[in-house]
């Protein structure tokens, strides 16, 4: 009777492998288009997306062979261990354990064969084990397993990574020639990895030295966040009041924070390594000899290969100075947005008032800074100069621009906006330039880029100061040629395109930090427009807050009569770092919760600091002496009278001549 069930047991297997035969050839065909498919997939992957791209792929090997479990394992000699860093099982099938290390104990002869004799092990049932095998075949038949593949990886010598392939429901055959194919798949996926912890070595070599070589008073740090190690430079030593040679520590950083502040310290560490985003915080320390002073800490968490954050890394500046500045700060840009600077002579604003209007009927305001800039947009509107818009986000650089092109000699023709910095980084030159079939992995078909779109009209390029270093001397070649090729092209394309662009970011200290190209700064730069925030335009808050009221009052059926004093001294106060977008926000926020006729402003509004930087006052001080010294060149320097300087500028005549000794000016 054994006989007769050993027989049978040899003819299903037999019957097995010639199924497994015939329908080999049109698998491996298969399988080797699904390889071939996986591994364009690889190529010049994002190393933040090697870990999701190989569980993709073993998902689909997965579904490919109808096994249940398939893993990758790394071996790790130096702790006899190993450990599972990727796998994927079938629905019902247990899970293993991942991202814990493994003992070689509880699988040594499998760990012989595999990582020291460099074997494949090929099981098919858990009876074809030997007996010296027998610790583990108790470890799999835990995990559940009937049929094993196990397939060594080397990359350049040892075996490193482990390819293994699981039946838990049945027991299945594993054909040899199944063998180099996976391999060749297990190949791909370490030589990503490996490509992935080289990326992230070179990019933390070099943000750190990036920051190292920028940054001047800042005090440099980093954070193990397993051993509560803490390195710092030694500004940041000084900094703190930190021995030079003192071993730092995170306990050691929280015994200078102020008690007053530590809690909210800890608690903006730890949320942003619980949730991976950027650390801001300001504090107060107490040096060693009891001087207390003000920090600004920002910084952000780096991953390790699973995705957990290792290290806090970031810098720490000393803003006491600033802090103690604040208010006189504040006190003096409010006197700056209440000088009564008039732009141009009245019979340049008549002339011009009904053009300004048709380019400008959204731009709320009429204080003299906002008028300053309609007035500049309009002067460069009718010509096709290359136009930078500088500002804060939020202060209405597209609206200006729209207006320009609405305004120009190309409003017949479409202007085409392209957000720099919504654009992936590896998109961004095909949608500027477009591209042909086939230039890249993914490009099935041909792509008018946006400036070809534009041609004859205007391309707006927002936010230009994230585009990509590499991208700009292309960019630069357009703006000075007129001409690009697309992606997997030889053929130049011409095109005759008016460029505007913006920005919120200092170009000029991003060229000094190598981020953006002289030469194109310089040839963007042709003519700039610099719009004021919201903070430095006080006076238009009254007007845009009833226009916003009457917005949305209208799209939700209210309507509101007065807008209370109180409500809009709240208003005036407020420091609005997200300039007019965020007072719209709050607005219709403050239309929702209002009863009918009643608007009332609610939401208390957190004071943020203002802006402290000092090229704010120099850039409004330039303002003011350019339009002061346009006046006097219209009036032939006359001061006094109807038709003298400080008539046209709304100023007492004494009161003139302080701001002209204070700006430097001189009678030529």
């Amino acid at each position: 009777m054994r006989k007769l069930t050993e027989a049978s047991e040899r003819l299903n297997t037999e019957i097995k492998r010639r199924k497994e035969a015939q329908r080999s050839p049109r698998e491996r065909l298969l399988f080797e288009e699904l390889l071939s498919a996986i591994s364009a997939r690889f190529i010049s992957l994002p190393a933040n997306r090697v870990d999701e791209e190989i569980h993709n792929a073993m998902t689909e090997v997965l579904g490919f062979f109808k096994v249940d479990r398939f893993a990758l394992l790394q071996t790790l000699p130096d702790k006899k261990s190993w450990m599972i860093t990727h796998s994927v099982a079938g629905a019902g099938v247990p899970s293993v354990p991942i991202a814990s290390e493994l003992p070689i104990s509880i699988n040594p002869w499998a760990y012989e064969k595999l990582v020291l004799k460099k074997e494949v092990l090929s099981i098919e049932k858990m009876e074809d084990i030997p007996s010296e095998a027998n610790v583990d075949k108790e470890t799999w038949m835990k995990w559940g397993i009937r049929s094993n593949l196990n397939i060594p990886i080397m990359i350049g010598g040892p075996v490193d990574h482990i390819l293994a392939i699981n039946s838990v429901k049945q027991e299945r055959l594993w054909p040899e020639e199944l063998v180099p194919r996976l391999r060749l798949l297990g190949e791909i996926f370490v030589n990503a990895i490996e490509r992935s912890k080289a990326q992230k070595a070179l990019q933390e070599s070099e943000e750190r030295l990036s920051l190292a070589t920028s940054a001047a008073e800042a005090g440099l740090w980093m954070l193990d966040i397993d051993t509560g190690i803490l390195w710092a430079t030694p500004i940041l030593r000084e900094l703190f009041g930190f021995h030079p040679d003192e071993v730092l520590s995170y306990e050691r950083f929280q015994e200078a924070i102020h008690p007053d502040d530590l809690d909210g310290v800890k608690e903006r560490v730890h949320q942003s390594i619980e949730t991976k985003s950027f650390l801001i915080a300001e504090y107060r320390i107490r040096k060693p000899d009891g001087n207390l002073r003000w920090i600004v800490t920002r910084g952000r968490p780096e991953n390790g290969t699973l995705g957990h954050p290792l290290r806090l890394m970031g810098v720490s500046m000393d803003i006491t100075g600033l802090k103690e500045m604040e208010s006189q700060l504040r006190e003096q840009l409010v006197e700056i947005n209440k000088l009564k600077l008039q732009l141009e002579n009245e019979n340049v604003y008549l002339r011009e008032e009904r053009k300004m209007e048709q380019g400008f009927g959204k731009m709320i305001g009429s204080s003299s800074t906002l008028q300053y800039v309609l007035f500049r947009a309009h002067q460069v509107a009718p010509t096709d100069a290359t136009v930078l818009i500088l500002g804060e986000t939020g202060v209405g650089k597209g609206m200006v621009a729209n207006a320009i092109h609405e305004m120009s000699a190309r409003r017949d023709k479409p202007m085409v906006t392209v957000n720099c910095a919504a654009l992936p980084a590896n998109l961004i030159e095909s949608e500027l330039f477009g591209r042909e079939k086939g230039a890249f992995t993914g490009a099935h078909a041909r792509q008018i880029g946006r400036f070809e779109v534009a041609n004859g009209g205007t391309i707006f390029l927002d936010e230009i100061g994230e585009l990509p270093l590499e991208l700009q001397a292309k960019l630069l070649r357009v703006l000075q040629d007129g001409e690009f090729e697309r992606l997997g092209s030889p053929r130049t394309v011409k095109v005759d395109v008016r460029v505007i662009a913006s920005t919120s970011r200092d170009l000029k200290e991003e060229m000094c930090n190598r981020r953006f190209r002289e030469d194109l700064y310089y040839r963007l730069n042709t003519f700039p427009v610099t719009l004021p925030p919201l903070r430095m335009r006080i006076e238009d808050i009254p007007e845009l807050a009833r226009y916003f009221i009457d917005k949305y009052g209208r799209k939700m059926g209210k309507r509101f009569d007065t807008i209370s004093k109180e409500a809009i001294d709240r208003l005036s106060e407020y420091s609005w770092p997200g300039n007019v977008r965020e007072l719209e926000h709050i607005i219709e926020r403050a239309v929702i919760t209002s009863s009918e006729q009643d608007f009332q402003l609610t939401e208390p509004l957190e004071h943020g600091s203002v802006e402290r930087e000092e090229g704010v006052l120099k850039e409004f001080n330039a303002m003011a002496r350019e339009h002061i010294q346009q006046v006097l060149k219209e009036t032939r320097w006359k001061i006094e009278g109807k038709a003298g300087a400080a008539a046209f500028l709304g100023l007492h005549p004494s009161t003139l001549r302080f701001r002209i000794k204070k700006l430097g000016l001189k009678r030529p």
